[in-house]
């Protein structure tokens, strides 16, 4: 699914803006927009002055920006299972 191997740590509980921003495959800027927008904003905890990014926040905001026919299509084989 996503690859969460990041400096020699196989699963990080909190991810910096850099290791959130390489997972995420933009740019810190981008990542500081999406952080900071006012629609569904990525997630963040503030340590400090550092902000970190919690794994699985940002696994289920990618999967809440999923949009287009293959979601439609898994729509419908989950409605048909049923």
């Amino acid at each position: 699914m996503y690859s969460t191997k990041f400096e020699g740590i196989e699963h990080p509980l909190l991810l910096n803006a850099r290791d959130a921003a390489r997972l995420l495959s933009i740019s810190e800027r981008t990542l500081w927009g999406l952080t900071h927008r006012s629609e569904n904003p990525l997630p963040y905890i503030r340590i400090g002055r550092c902000l970190r990014y919690l794994l699985s926040d940002v696994h289920a905001w990618i999967e809440s920006q999923r949009s287009g026919w293959g979601l439609v299509q898994e729509e419908k084989e989950s409605q048909h299972e049923q």
